[in-house]
């Protein structure tokens, strides 16, 4: 098999010409990325549900995608932009944002590995709804969308694990809402998203350690709030030591502290 990488718009898509053998599991980009070169042989297929399929139905699934890797700040689709399909998220970080007239933006949440983006205007033929902009280096697998509605008619565990997407998509944006509409204040905005962003990684003692490599303006974008205002509460809890800072590793030091500042 020969296979590389080419530069397609502002991503690197994988190429191959196929011969006997399978391919190697993993290949470099230029942005040192380890890239899945088949889903069959993915270490993490059975922990995702879109990627958890018979061998029968990835291998067709396989035969219609194109893979690219993206650097951060890179573009996959664009609100109001027409569907043209779908995007499998294999790895690296998505953050899925919708903009007003005056160029305010809302960051809605944030795709994490194994989510297919774009789905729900793909599925019903309509603009994306909202954009995609990759927050860390990233490799996506994208499906045109008459080749992805014509593997769903075809695989029915596929079409289930899509409305199960669906499902969680609607309960995502219902947390959303209630994290803005219904929290009473910045801070308690704020210490509603550290724990929901904590709420993935283990509890040690009362601390948690994770990776948050999202900018003070992109929380602020995420929280309906200001960057200045996100700036000013990181450095309030950091003084109450409820947090500790260094770098992109954040460690809530009082969870406790922070889930009283959080109305049920």
């Amino acid at each position: 098999m020969l296979t590389g990488w080419r530069r397609n718009g502002n991503g690197f898509q994988f190429v191959s010409k196929t011969g006997s053998g399978v391919p190697n599991s993993f290949s470099r980009t230029p942005y040192g990325l380890e890239i899945m070169e088949s889903c069959l042989s993915c270490p993490h297929r059975e922990e995702r549900r879109f990627c958890n399929l018979p061998d029968s139905a990835i291998g067709s699934l396989a035969a219609i995608t194109s893979s690219a890797a993206y650097p951060r700040g890179a573009t996959l689709f664009v609100e109001g932009q027409p569907a043209h399909g779908v995007f499998i998220l294999c790895s690296g970080r998505v953050k899925l944002s919708t903009s007003s007239a005056d160029g305010k933006t809302l960051i809605l949440r944030i795709a994490e590995p194994g989510e297919v983006l774009g789905l729900p205007a793909t599925v019903t033929g309509t603009g994306y709804e909202l954009s995609a902009d990759v927050i860390e280096p990233a490799q996506a697998n994208f499906i045109a969308r008459n080749d992805f509605l014509s593997f769903l008619k075809n695989t029915g565990e596929a079409a289930l694990r899509v409305a199960q997407q669906l499902g969680e998509t609607y309960h995502s944006a219902i947390s959303e809402m209630r994290t803005i509409g219904l929290s009473h204040s910045a801070g308690e905005k704020l210490a509603r998203f550290l724990l929901e962003w904590a709420a993935n990684y283990p509890e040690e003692k009362g601390q948690v350690r994770f990776k948050l490599t999202l900018t003070h303006e992109e929380i602020a974008q995420m929280i309906g709030s200001s960057r200045e205002t996100v700036t000013r509460l990181l450095g309030d809890f950091r003084k109450k030591q409820l947090l500790q800072v260094t770098g992109s590793t954040l460690v809530i030091k009082n969870k406790n502290a922070l889930e009283s500042m959080v109305h049920r």
